[in-house]
């Protein structure tokens, strides 16, 4: 499956269940490490290509897994539709500083992460205070490798 295509199951998908995604990273053992996360597609801040995000707290375990192996995978479902998506990983925070993303523009990215990610807030303010408090970082996925079920494909077994 090519970029575009994946991107576009990602969207059709997310949008169906409110842009929950399970994350996959790896623990220092080797072993995988899974969380859920809400994460949508926004343009890279630096470089415009496309990218799979999240917001993530800080000081949390997939933080660190991420520092120690930059790579992650999301799986995104609605019913028994799925689309997964692999690539390296770019962390964008307080604690993780990226070249071209000062202070505001990581401020903006980390609202336009929550709105691509479905997210409404009616104090936007309060969201930049409480993003900063909890030292939250952006996590930019880029897309290497989706892997996913035939669309519109009943994988529900017989009795299930």
């Amino acid at each position: 499956m090519d970029i575009e295509t994946g991107l576009e199951r990602v969207r059709a998908l997310g949008g169906q269940d409110s842009w929950l995604a399970v994350l996959v990273t790896q623990r220092g053992s080797g072993e995988p490490a899974a969380s859920l996360v809400n994460a949508g597609v926004l343009d890279h801040p630096v470089t415009g290509e496309p990218v799979v995000a999240f917001v993530a707290r800080g000081r949390t375990t997939k933080l660190t897994n991420l520092r120690r192996n930059p790579k992650a995978t999301l799986v995104f479902r609605a019913g028994w539709d799925w689309v997964g998506v692999t690539g390296p990983v770019e962390l964008v925070g307080p604690d993780d500083e990226l070249a071209g993303v000062d202070a505001e523009a990581l401020r903006q990215l980390l609202r336009d992460i929550y709105h691509a990610a479905g997210g409404e807030h009616s104090d936007l303010d309060e969201y930049d205070r409480a993003m900063a408090e909890d030292r939250r970082t952006a996590v930019l996925v880029r897309p290497e490798h989706f892997s996913s079920n035939p669309p519109g494909t009943d994988h529900k077994e017989e009795g299930e």
